[in-house]
């Protein structure tokens, strides 16, 4: 008897507890604005609510490529199971058309939408609830005057229990530290408008920062690296692993350019970003680099001389050259099976000393090389970097239907042993293997934006 009142009283603190949860999660629901899609804004507005959508790289996550922008549907894959961006166009049973202000402010400080349902940290709102009323406020107007496209995401793709998204509160009660982002009053302007664009809507730690078990971003390494759509995104702190040390001047060049001479050029997601950040003055962009430099900091002593060394021998090589002129500077001597592959295939572009962007990066200064993980390297050599349409742009051949798996194993051991000080990679042929059959998902796209880029490259083309 006393056990069946102990079970009893176990059945009922479990009732209890899943009832106070439940009643924790609970979001209300926002009423219908049926007049928000008819809405008038001023073009100033609208006009700044662009350059935030591009900042906040809006139309990469919610266009399936080849389609209409921002109707959603794109496949996010995320370790716990594919996530499907949403349609935020401002049709009114797709999109977000019967959505008041109100709701989008919502969404965008506390993850959850107009139906009161918490949304997936894919969207990332751990960054977006640091955005300004005023920012939220000409975001609204950009994405509610945009064309009103019927289009329906496909249901998302986790396992149970992580469909059930009253979940999710516990989530955010863990990791969502929610509000606008405050002033550092012990920073300058500069650097307090630069955390607030890269800390916010430019979500940098979001593809920057590893990230735990759950899925929340590592506080503890932040911007220690992270990955997205297939690709590493390196490590922008004092793990960072580039050759030449980047400096307040280079990162902004980047950003603004897509491409340094000592960096190389963007690509995978953040050729995206980079594109898209070419609607910020130049202002913001130089703030996103002092503010990002603070966290990279000085490089340490033996770092610094060794990257004296390397400007002293790269900087002003930069010897032009006609695209049909390149050359083989050395042959094959040391025996590595690798090398006749790297010379054959590789050193006529990133031996040449044809200037960037449109000649290849010399090895010496490349971080995929020196990364801990080879997964960009990999994806650049089997997929190649798909030319932009119609306007010059760096450009890469593929090699996945010339290279197999053991070649390209090989030429990337060769790469590393001679262009960098870093442990061999462990278990290329695998991750070759992987990434070419498509079951590691990488997104390719050509560099000149999302509306033109035909597909996701998941497998192998027919």
């Amino acid at each position: 008897m006393r056990a069946l009142r102990v079970a009893i009283a176990i059945v009922v603190v479990i009732f209890v507890a899943a009832a106070a949860f439940l009643l924790f999660a609970w979001r209300s629901e926002i009423p219908e604005d049926t007049a928000a899609a008819e809405a008038r804004f001023a073009p100033e507005l609208v006009a700044k609510g662009a350059q935030l959508a591009a900042l906040g790289n809006c139309i990469a996550c919610h266009t399936v490529p080849g389609r209409p922008a921002f109707a959603g549907g794109l496949a996010l894959p995320t370790p716990f199971g594919t996530i499907y961006s949403t349609n935020i166009t401002p049709d009114r049973e797709t999109g977000i058309g019967g959505w008041s202000e109100a709701a989008f402010e919502r969404a965008m400080r506390e993850g959850v939408d107009r139906e009161g349902r918490h949304l997936y940290p894919a969207f990332p709102y751990e960054h977006f609830t640091r955005v300004s009323a005023e920012d939220n406020r000409a975001l609204y107007a950009f994405v509610m005057t945009r064309v009103a496209v019927k289009a329906e995401a496909p249901e998302n793709d986790l396992p149970f229990p992580l469909r059930f998204r009253p979940l999710l509160a516990g989530w955010k009660l863990l990791f969502l530290d929610s509000g606008e982002q405050e002033t550092d009053r012990g920073q300058g302007e500069a650097w307090n408008r630069g955390r607030y664009l890269a800390e916010g809507l430019g979500h940098c730690g979001a593809c920057h920062t590893p990230r735990n078990a759950l899925g929340a971003e590592d506080g503890e390494r932040h911007f220690g690296g992270g990955e997205a759509e297939g690709w590493q995104a390196y490590a922008i702190n004092t793990e960072s692993k580039a050759p030449i040390p980047w400096d307040e001047g280079s990162l902004a060049f980047y950003l603004r350019n897509g491409w340094h001479e000592f960096h190389g050029v963007s690509r995978g997601p953040m050729a995206e970003v980079t594109g898209n950040l070419g609607f910020l003055p130049d202002s913001d962009i130089a703030a996103i680099a002092t503010y990002v430099m603070s966290i990279m900091g000085a490089p340490a002593p033996e770092r610094a001389q060794r990257a004296a060394q390397l400007r002293e021998q790269f900087e002003g090589d930069h010897r032009e050259q006609a695209a049909d002129s390149q050359r083989s500077p050395v042959s094959a001597a040391g025996g590595h099976p690798g090398e006749a592959i790297y010379l054959a295939a590789c050193a006529s572009c990133h031996e040449s000393g044809r200037r960037q962007p449109f000649g290849g990066l010399n090895f010496e200064l490349s971080t995929a090389v020196n990364a801990p993980n080879p997964q960009n390297i990999v994806n650049v050599v089997l997929f190649g970097l798909p030319p932009a349409d119609g306007e010059a742009s760096a450009v890469m051949p593929a090699f996945r239907h010339l290279l197999n798996d053991q070649q390209v194993a090989d030429l990337l051991a060769y790469m590393r042993e001679r262009f960098s000080e870093e442990p061999p990679w462990a278990g290329l042929v695998e991750q070759t293997a992987r990434t070419r059959s498509g079951t590691y998902k990488v997104a390719v796209r050509p560099s000149d934006g999302i509306e033109r880029a035909p597909h996701h490259v998941g497998a192998e083309e027919d």
